[in-house]
Formats: structure tokens, sequence, C-alpha cells
């Protein structure tokens, strides 16, 4: 898929993006950033006001959605009832006339894929959610479509379930190499998922990226705050020299940022420092980090895994700093740290309050 596309309202405006054959791309945004009507836009279940979209170089903006033959994946299944599994998925085959021989052969082998190859004369109701989610995503890559799309594929399971069917799709994605756009809000499901994320926000691309670079190198501060836990740190830019950018902070102090995490959208001298929570250290001595700071413990939040040590420095700027729970011991509110860390481990993105 290609092109500018517009939707009036704002729901989509100004979309341009292209998926690569094979590729698992996530669009992963708020609520009402667009997500949803990009992927519908797609399905063909709602109308452009302009641009166009081609799938394999062919033109479908004004195909009907049953022309497209886009095999789709819905939150509630949409399973038929009163029809047994080898009977759902069997059902894209049926319209399409396939022989029944042949028919038959396609489908036990899909269910085997799915791990549901003795489950197929049993009903929907008959099968857990993470059964029945197998079954529509068999359903769906039945009749081996030229793409795949998802819609909130895993928001009606737990957490636990939700966590195994990721990888789950996605081993089965990649062994049918089928390419597949998915929606979602969930942020651990896209990254976990994907080749690629599209960030959205009010009907616009914020940034185009692999996992580990959205989560490394946003490009601005929504990225920063929407993926995961970050802390921004207010400084002015000084200037580059020998592979590094150095920032004037609040307090006055000097940090080192390593050039090839600063943004190529700087262009004015306010920028933030982007620092997650894991990259940064308790130092016992200022030479143990380039970079130090000195805060004072306020608030201490026990996630499991591990510490949320939150602390305030002496400007006012909140930290948070996550600790492995083994190492917390000698952590406790009221108590003077440095926090420490290294170039690599920071990036820096314009400041887009003052600039």
């Amino acid at each position: 898929m290609q092109r500018s596309i517009t939707k009036k309202f704002k729901a989509v405006d100004d979309f341009s993006l292209s998926v690569h054959k094979g590729e698992f791309l996530t669009i992963l945004g708020p609520s009402g950033s667009g997500k949803t009507s990009v992927l519908k836009l797609i399905a063909g279940f709602e109308e452009l006001t302009s641009g166009s979209i081609l799938l394999n170089n062919d033109d479908i903006t004004k195909k009907k959605a049953y022309e497209r033959e886009i095999g789709m994946m819905f939150q509630n299944y949409a399973l038929f009832p009163h029809m047994t599994v080898f009977d759902n998925v069997a059902y894209p085959l049926r319209l399409r006339k396939v022989p029944k021989d042949k028919m038959k052969s396609i489908v036990h082998n899909i269910l085997d894929m799915v791990q549901l190859g003795q489950y197929g004369t049993r009903f929907p109701k008959q099968l857990s959610g993470g059964q029945q989610q197998r079954v529509a995503l068999a359903r769906a890559i039945v009749f081996n479509p030229p793409l795949l799309l998802l819609d909130e594929p895993l928001g009606a399971l737990d957490k636990t379930l939700r966590q195994q069917m990721q990888l789950e799709i996605k081993h089965i994605q990649e062994k049918v190499g089928i390419t597949t756009i998915s929606v979602t809000h969930d942020q651990e499901e896209a990254l976990t998922m994907s080749d690629r994320i599209c960030v959205m926000n009010h009907g616009r691309i914020e940034q185009v990226d692999t996992p580990e670079n959205l989560y490394k190198k946003p490009r601005n501060r929504f990225v920063a705050e929407f993926i995961g836990e970050i802390n921004l740190i207010r400084g002015e830019l000084l200037g580059m020299d020998s592979g590094q950018a150095k920032v004037r902070m609040s307090d006055e102090k000097v940090a080192t940022i390593g050039i090839d995490s600063v943004n190529e959208g700087l262009n004015n001298p306010s920028t933030l420092i982007a620092l997650r929570p894991e990259n940064i250290q308790i130092a016992q001595d200022h030479s143990q980090y380039i970079n130090i700071l000195e805060a004072r413990v306020h608030e201490l939040i026990y996630v499991g895994e591990a510490i949320k040590v939150k602390t305030v420095t002496e400007s006012g700027q909140e930290i948070t700093v996550k600790v492995p729970a083994r190492l917390s011991d000698s952590v406790h509110c009221g108590r003077e740290v440095m926090l420490g860390w290294d170039s690599q481990d920071a990036s820096l993105i314009p400041d887009e309050v003052t600039a």
C-alpha cells in the first residue's frame, strides 16, 4: 500500500504508508487517533475522501469490501455459533467454490497449524477464548489472502492468555508469510508482535519505525511518552563535538548525549533529554557515570520484579528510576542519591512546549 489518503472529519488526515510484503505492521495509538478508521478504509468498510489504496500494485480504492480478497480477524471473533469449527474455517472456501476434497485438506492443514486439529467437530461455545481466537485466525487466512487485517485481535483475552497469543499469532504469521496490518492501543502487544510500528495521533502519523527504534529513539514527545515509561529532562543544546552532544540542564549541569541518539528534527536549542527509568542507575560516586544528577527519593513503588524509585532534583525535576527488587534495600524515602547514566542510554527530542 502507498500514497497519501484522507478521510473527512479529520479521522484520517494525510496518511501515507507503504507496507512490505510479508511484514507484520502494527498501527498503534490512543482512542480517537484514527487507527481503526485506517483499517476500515483498507478493508473497504469506509470510503476515501481523497487518495488511493494499492494492494500488490492493484488499485483497490473503488472495490467493494468482498472484492478486495482481504482476510480479517476481529476482537469479538465473529464466529458462526451454529457452525462447527471445521465449517467456520471452511466458510471462505465454500464461498469461493473450492472442491470438497481440496477444501477438506486445506481446512485440516490450517487447523493443525493453529493446534486445533482435534477440535473440528466442536462448536464455538465449547471452546475457550484462546481456542476461539485460533479458529478466527484460521478462517481469516485459510483462503491465502494477500493481506491480513487484525482489529484489536487480543482485546477480549485476559493478560496471561493475551501474552501467549501474541507469540502464537506472530509465529503463525511468519510461517505463512502473510502481510499483516494490526490495530491496537496496547503498547506491549505492538512491541512484541511487530516488524514495524506506525504510531498515530489525531489522524496523523507521528513515527513509523522498528519496535527497538521507537523505544530507544522516539522522534517527538508524543511518541516518547506513549511508548513505555520515560523521563523527560528539559535542557539547552549547547553544541555537538567529537560524536557527543552537550546539553545544559535546568540545574546548570551539562549532560553528554551520543550523537547517534540526537533527533534530526532538532532545530532549536530548547531540547528534552529522554531517559528510560531502567537506563538510570543509582551511582556510588561522581566518577562512576558520564552523566550525574543529585536527587532526593520521595516515593517507592513495588511492581514485582522491580522497584520504581521516584526522585526529585534540586531544581524540582521529577525523575523515576527502576531498580531491581533485590537491590532496593539500600534505597529509602528521604535519602539523597546520585542518578547516573551513560551517553548512549539517552536520546534528545525537540522541546515542543518552548520550541
